[in-house]
């Protein structure tokens, strides 16, 4: 598993857990999406930390259903993640008319920092979904 590259980037859902840190420490307004944001970090952070273990410790027999349940949950990371930076960067770029006061400015930076780990995360996930369908289909 670690010999690969698909399985290499389990690692890197770290970037994850980095957007979930930064959202968490942000100013959040009552009608704010980052609810959302939230979700979709824990999420995707719990259950690749668990789809690690499992990988880790031959709990998917090589076979072809986990093969095609990897596939399926990176998708939905994918489609979770995409979302949620979209949402994000909608939401930082609407701090910016705000972040002239000074404690709004290190809120907009934080911000700023989970949009990019968010857009981060996305573009891992995205590669390892993409690798999780070639070795789908070699099933």
């Amino acid at each position: 598993m670690f010999t690969s590259v698909s399985g290499k980037l389990e690692f890197l859902g770290v970037f994850g857990g980095l957007v979930w840190i930064l959202v968490a420490s942000t100013y959040v307004t009552t009608p704010n999406p980052q609810g959302w944001v939230m979700f979709v970090s824990v999420f995707c952070f719990v259950m690749t930390f668990l789809w690690l273990i499992i990988f880790a410790c031959g709990g998917h027999k090589n076979s072809s259903a986990w093969a095609t349940a990897d596939f399926i949950y990176h998708l939905i990371a994918v489609i979770f993640y995409l979302s949620a930076s979209v949402t994000l960067a909608f939401v930082t770029i609407g701090m910016n008319t705000i972040s002239i006061a000074a404690p709004y400015d290190k809120y907009y930076k934080i911000d700023i920092a989970a949009v990019v780990f968010s857009y981060v995360a996305t573009l891992l996930y995205f590669i390892h979904c993409i690798l999780s369908a070639v070795r789908w289909k070699s099933f």
